[in-house]
């Protein structure tokens, strides 16, 4: 019996040459407000619906969280997922559901259309909007020198200050838009879109990975000292390399490491700490990084309560936590929401990904709330940390065409 050889079908000028190519990049498209997109190192999500939403009431959150996704399990949800935002206070309101359903992709950085650039803001849009600073710079720069000088009096060591600029625009802002510039510009970085109330939306870019669980293995990543780029390639290096030689910005770093491994400690056996930190870029800052990893020691110990243990570290709060935490309410006047907190997903295995929300806006039809935080030390400066928060609201003015 002979066998007629097999002729290949003709491919379609759409089809992609690798099975990578326009996937990611295709939920990035997809989004609108309403929905929640996650991409992360490892994975690009993309949630439509809401299947169940996480209830606010007395039991710790990963109960909470853990409840909700057996219910979806219950109800023929065959792999549910849990994503969305958790605020700086624990104790207020999370916005986390699962969808109704979950696209999945590779990362953004295995989809080569990436690199294609996104369209950049109207300039008719940037000049309708209006930007005011809340604290202004001089009133930060007062608040960051009352806390060094409490410091110097032995109060606490460590104090994340913050402070926030107010958008208003004549009409609503383009929230797809920005999710793509903000994604195109840090592809290896984490950027989300998640609903947090009615007509509000969470956006933004973080480059910290606070925890994540994939079966035993437990990766953390914290980062704590940083300088501003420089367009200057000769500049940026330089600094780039002061900063690894900073003893102030070193100090501030082995702070929030040494947080982070007792932290974890009781719930990870093997765990790796480096004794040196690297850096990390993102498009407006350097930042001193270390990963931490280890394997986990029970099974049932999911990736958020593993966040829930480890926030807030003294990256985004100070040390001692308690003292930092009545600072910050009596220095920042403004509730802090969900900068600051966590964003990320979790499944009903206990595996996830929960990221600290930096670099971030909270974002109405007409308004857009900007938040940016410095680690305050002894050995702070008002005017270098308000110049810091200044560099990371870049990240985000970026995306909306705006500027200080």
């Amino acid at each position: 019996m002979s066998t007629a050889p097999q002729v290949a079908a003709p491919r379609t000028t759409a089809e992609p040459d690798h099975p990578a190519v326009g996937v990611a990049t295709g939920l990035l498209n997809s989004f609108v407000p309403g929905a929640r997109f996650l991409g992360t190192p490892t994975r690009t999500l993309l949630g439509e619906g809401v299947h169940g939403e996480v209830p606010h009431d007395e039991r710790p959150l990963p109960l909470r969280v853990a409840a909700t996704l057996a219910a979806a399990r219950v109800a023929g949800h065959a792999a549910p997922v849990v994503m969305g935002a958790i605020p700086f206070d624990q104790d207020a309101p999370a916005a986390l559901a699962v969808p109704d359903v979950l696209h999945t992709a590779p990362p953004l950085t295995a989809d080569p259309l990436v690199a294609l650039p996104a369209d950049p803001p109207s300039p008719a849009d940037a000049s309708d909007l209006t930007v005011r600073q809340e604290p202004a710079p001089e009133e930060y720069g007062a608040s960051v020198a009352a806390a060094v000088e409490r410091m110097w009096k032995g109060e606490f060591s460590k104090v994340v200050l913050a402070r926030t600029l107010r958008l208003d625009a004549a009409r609503p802002f383009d929230l797809p838009a920005m999710l793509q510039r903000l994604a195109r510009r840090d592809p290896s970085g984490y950027t989300f879109a998640l609903p947090t109330g009615p007509d509000r939306t969470l956006l933004g870019a973080s480059p910290e990975l606070l925890v994540s669980r994939h079966g035993t293995r437990v990766v953390a990543n914290p980062l704590a000292g940083s300088v501003p780029r420089s367009d200057d390639l000769a500049e940026d290096v330089r600094r780039a390399a002061a900063l690894l030689e900073s003893a102030k910005d070193l100090h501030e770093h082995a702070v929030v490491v040494n947080a982070v491994q007792e932290t974890l400690a009781p719930h990870c056996t093997g765990l790796t700490v480096p004794a040196k930190p690297t850096l990390v870029r993102t498009a407006t800052m350097w930042h001193l990084s270390t990963t931490v990893t280890g394997t986990l020691r029970s099974p049932d110990t999911t990736a958020l309560e593993l966040g829930c243990a480890l926030h807030p570290t003294p990256a985004v709060c100070g040390t001692p936590t308690d003292t930092a935490r009545r600072v910050i309410r009596e220095s920042e006047p403004f509730d802090r929401g969900f900068f600051t907190g966590m964003v990320g997903w979790g499944d009903a295995d206990g595996d996830g990904e929960w990221v600290v929300t930096i670099r971030c806006a909270e974002a109405g039809p007409t308004s857009l709330r900007l938040y940016a935080g410095a680690g305050v030390v002894a050995a702070s400066e008002p005017e270098a940390e308000t110049a810091e928060t200044a560099a990371k609201f870049r990240t985000f003015l970026g995306a909306v065409g705006a500027r200080l």
